[in-house]
């Protein structure tokens, strides 16, 4: 199978690529960067220079190598600029798609988010809606996450993961991520909020495993969706930092998700099944 993979040198990217390669497909790697090249053709792929915000320039990269499947990793969150996030899970899914139509490109797979669910009491299923009438600051996310969603949509064939919190080598919670400065620095406290994790390369086995996935979304998280009374002291036990000062509360739509539609009806299983364990694997 032909792959195309926007989005090729990020941290699922990065695990994704040599994964393709190595099960039998012909990947091409979408980056940016012209110095990325190469490692992308290290992998095995083909590397080919494009910007998601280019639309022109979408259209051709597509057409020039005619993919069976589009995998849409892309993300703008190296800065922790939700903004500039948003932008591209807008812009950047648009201009995919519409490449994708104008190519006779019938199949994508899409990176989305576990929190973006409507506010509940439990983990939320597939069929939870999303949090359409979410306020701001929290509408800009989940703004860009309906649009991406919905554009995919547009494709026959299309696969929404929505992805857990990602953990793991160079993730914000990599023992030199934004998180773990937070929490050596004790300001960001353990609250009552609840949250599903993922390691990466649990995401990038489900990218994988989605080529054969039926349409629809499927939450890819951990088995244990926990609040931070729960995870951020044994994440900050992990990292040797001090306890986490407590604050009570949550924020709007921390309340996990649950991954029983991919365990059970697709077969997917975590290398990682709980952060429990995760942390201290990840952080060694």
């Amino acid at each position: 199978m032909k792959i195309f993979v926007a989005g090729s040198t990020g941290v699922i990217g990065q695990r994704l690529l040599p994964r393709l390669v190595q099960a039998g497909h012909k990947v091409i790697g979408m980056t940016h960067d012209p110095q990325r090249k190469g490692l992308i053709e290290s992998w095995g792929a083909k590397g080919i220079i494009a910007d998601a915000f280019d639309r022109e320039g979408i259209i051709a990269s597509i057409g020039e190598v005619r993919p069976d499947v589009i995998i849409h990793q892309l993300t703008s969150l190296s800065q922790w600029n939700l903004e500039d996030n948003a932008r591209m899970r807008m812009e950047g899914t648009r201009h995919l798609v519409e490449a994708a139509q104008i190519h006779g490109v019938k199949r994508m797979i899409a990176q989305s988010i576990a929190w973006a669910y409507e506010p509940g009491d439990h983990p939320a299923t597939e069929d939870v809606p999303l949090d359409v009438q979410a306020p701001a600051p929290r509408k800009s996310t989940i703004d860009g996450i309906i649009s991406l969603e919905q554009a995919v949509a547009q494709l026959p064939n299309h696969v929404i993961l929505r992805y857990g919190m990602f953990y793991g080598p160079g993730t914000w919670y990599d023992a030199s991520g934004i998180m773990a400065e937070k929490v050596r620095t004790r300001t960001l406290p353990a609250t009552d909020g609840v949250m599903s994790f993922l390691h990466v390369e649990d995401a990038a086995n489900a990218a994988l495993q989605a080529l054969d996935w039926p349409t629809g979304p499927v939450n890819i998280v951990d088995d244990e969706p926990a609040a931070g009374t729960l995870w951020l002291p044994l994440y900050a036990e992990a990292l040797h930092a001090p306890a986490p000062a407590y604050q009570a509360g949550s924020k709007r739509g921390e309340r996990g998700a649950s991954n029983a539609k991919a365990r059970k009806e697709y077969g997917w299983q975590p290398l990682h099944p709980t952060w429990r364990t995760g942390f201290a694997q990840s952080l060694r």
